[in-house]
């Protein structure tokens, strides 16, 4: 499984969207309906999942998929 699909997996525990079905520029909030506590949940599973530790001044910047999907390819590099 790619870092991305893994990746995917995780963020559908959270909504009801399918993996397959994410586009990169979906937002958390307003596309997937993440609340404040879901998406502190999320971030922890990240850090847990990739084996990454993230500041909260670029946690606070994720705003879509895309976002996430960038900080988590500089934070694994």
């Amino acid at each position: 499984m790619t870092k991305e699909m893994q990746f995917k997996e995780i963020v559908a525990q959270y909504c009801n969207v399918e993996p397959e079905e994410m586009e990169n520029e979906m937002r958390f909030r307003e596309d997937l309906g993440f609340s404040s506590l879901d998406f502190m949940s999320f971030l922890g599973e990240l850090e847990d999942t990739f084996d990454v530790e993230l500041e909260e001044e670029e946690a606070l910047k994720v705003l879509t998929i895309a976002d996430a999907l960038q900080l988590l390819e500089r934070l694994t590099v």
